[in-house]
């Protein structure tokens, strides 16, 4: 039985799944998505999620499978990739994780703090007083509450300022607190990793993001957003911030005309680019050969290899 993982990963629009796909083939393989918003079923084109041919080729799993309405997160994917590797092990066949979110990643092999489901009206409320006093405020007032986790992260990192007010107000406890109390670990110690991380060239892969965008106008992507609006998801979940959703969205609401709303997808996407190259190169790919859940077990290569 095989106890092997291969994780595939690196910035958007590299050609990450494609090279899944052929791995795949020769090592008898199968692909799990590893992609915060591919796993959204309304969102197909503008994340640029495998095609129908490229599924019919190697099985592919956790891609378009849950609801936009619901919110989805690092815990919810590590339980259900805990689940899907244990059954392709048991088939003898290789799991090969695919994605550019490097906090799944992380997470899955370092372990998650056991922190519970927050309700979705506290995270309706922190949203509420971000808007009501400003970020400046909220950065405040979080660092009152857990100063420690305020010291790891940056004033206008909202996402986080938000988790920490969500899961002190629903749990009574700080953050950092229920860190220190122990990790959960998704994985088994006896389990081998390979981790092939991409990093083209930063200028090729722009113009590789500028390219695809015009491509998903061409493909139908307003006319996906259009139906999105129509479901009328609360502004705060996921998916209404995915990559392109926000500046097509003001394009059907006449905000902006669409050869500003083509340089605006394109503008955002590029800064996730910069933002994805920094996380793996910089102090979270130290993260990564550290592996203090699993010593002696890795073996990372950091490829400048151009898939694009």
């Amino acid at each position: 039985m095989t106890n092997n993982i291969i994780f595939v990963v690196g910035p958007t629009a590299i050609g990450k799944s494609d090279f899944a796909i052929n791995l795949s083939k020769k090592i008898n393989g199968s692909i799990i998505n590893a992609d915060s918003m591919q796993v959204y079923k309304e969102l197909k084109i503008l994340t640029a999620r495998p095609n129908s041919i490229q599924t019919r080729e190697i099985k592919h799993f956790l891609y378009g499978h849950k609801s936009g309405n619901e919110r989805y997160n690092v815990a919810k994917w590590c339980n259900e990739v805990k689940i899907k590797i244990k059954q392709l092990h048991k088939k003898n066949i290789t799991p090969i994780i695919v994605g550019g979110t490097g906090l799944y990643i992380d997470k899955l092999i370092n372990g998650l703090a056991n922190i519970p489901d927050i309700p979705e009206l506290l995270k309706v409320e922190s949203e509420k007083i971000i808007i009501e006093k400003g970020l400046e405020k909220f950065y405040e007032i979080v660092k009152k509450i857990d100063p420690h986790s305020t010291n790891n992260i940056k004033p206008n990192d909202k996402n986080r300022l938000k988790r920490i007010w969500e899961v002190y107000n629903f749990t009574g406890k700080k953050l950092s607190q229920l860190i220190i109390e122990g990790n959960n670990f998704y994985l088994n110690k006896n389990i081998n990793y390979k981790i092939l991380l991409f990093l083209p060239n930063r200028e090729k892969n722009y113009n590789k993001v500028n390219e695809r965008f015009v491509e998903m106008l061409n493909q139908g992507a307003i006319e996906e957003v259009e139906k999105l609006l129509d479901l009328k998801f609360n502004l705060s979940l996921p998916i209404m911030k995915a990559h392109g959703v926000p500046e097509i969205s003001s394009f059907l609401e006449n905000k902006i005309t669409r050869s500003e709303c083509l340089a605006l997808g394109q503008q955002v996407t590029r800064n996730y680019v910069k933002r994805q190259n920094t996380w793996w190169k910089s102090s979270n790919l130290k993260i990564f050969q550290k592996f203090n859940n699993f010593p002696n077990k890795i073996d990372i290569n950091a490829i400048k290899l151009d898939l694009i």
